[in-house]
């Protein structure tokens, strides 16, 4: 999909990246020094469920000059959908609702990796080991795409999008599901941590199924504060239904890249924020966490 820029003087803003913390294969020294190269400003960076990688980020603003604004993605289940939360701004402190969420999504998240791998195991050649091989480091919290890495390794799938899209889907025989809380208790959570909650990529064209509007209409009643509408996996027609949904309900519109290094084809930089948005991100946040900036 085409970059989303903002042109003059403003700077250059990508609020979704992964790094090894999660399912990225960038390390988040490396994955700095990379939006550092291609003219990123501001990197938000939003593991999965997790801020393990949040205390390498001062280091790394200071050896790149791009400011970072610590999240997290927060995963939750609508029926048999994955649900993704940006939760940006938070206060990830044990002792909170979202604190407390992700620790079970985390530990849940592994009992159902290994009960997929098994499934998997009966048809294709890859078991648990195989999956740990794809692990980069103790902090990284085991999923699905180091799944997919297993089966591309290996050669039962070119890719991760068609691991995904052949074996590991959410309606496939080999789906398994796994403790998230329901998208209203994120938003919620998210809101209680200080945070600004963003739906990520809720029109992406290789899910199952379309994110339906009802539940959107009802997070925004719940305290959503925007939407993910720049992103790879929306077209141009989903961005225009995204925008207008956003515009109608008051909402921030945001961008970002998605960027897992290798383990997908997203781009930094392929999708953009406003500045002015980024501001209003800072104006809502009540949580002492702030953007980190040289």
């Amino acid at each position: 999909m085409s970059e989303r820029s903002y042109s003059g003087a403003r700077q250059r803003i990508d609020l979704h990246g992964h790094s090894t913390c999660s399912d990225g294969t960038t390390s988040v020294p490396d994955l700095f020094a990379q939006a550092q190269a291609v003219g990123l400003d501001v990197l938000a960076l939003t593991d999965h469920d997790t801020v393990e990688g949040w205390p390498q980020l001062p280091a790394a603003v200071a050896a790149t000059g791009v400011a970072a604004v610590p999240g997290i993605e927060v995963s939750s289940e609508h029926g048999h959908r994955s649900v993704h939360l940006l939760a940006l701004l938070v206060d990830p402190s044990e002792g909170t609702a979202l604190a407390a969420e992700m620790a079970e999504a985390r530990s849940s998240r592994i009992e159902r990796a290994r009960r997929m791998v098994e499934l998997i195991g009966r048809d294709h050649p890859v078991t648990w080991d195989d999956v740990l091989a794809q692990v980069a480091g103790e902090e990284t919290v085991i999923g699905r795409p180091h799944i997919a890495d297993a089966l591309v390794a290996a050669g039962v799938v070119p890719d991760r999008s068609a691991a995904f899209a052949e074996i590991l889907r959410g309606s496939g025989p080999y789906y398994v599901p796994y403790y998230a809380p329901s998208p209203l208790e994120a938003v919620a959570a998210i809101r209680e941590a200080g945070g600004v909650s963003v739906i990520a990529h809720p029109g992406s064209v290789t899910r199952d199924d379309d994110l339906p509007v009802e539940l959107l209409e009802e997070l925004v009643e719940a305290g959503l504060d925007g939407v993910e509408v720049h992103h790879r996996e929306h077209d141009d027609a989903e961005r225009e239904r995204l925008q207008s949904f956003a515009e109608r309900h008051d909402l921030l519109i945001t961008g970002g890249s998605d960027f897992h290094g290798t383990g997908k084809p997203n781009l930094l930089a392929e999708n953009l924020t406003d500045p002015a948005v980024l501001a209003e991100i800072e104006r809502r946040a009540t949580s002492g966490t702030r953007v980190i900036r040289p």
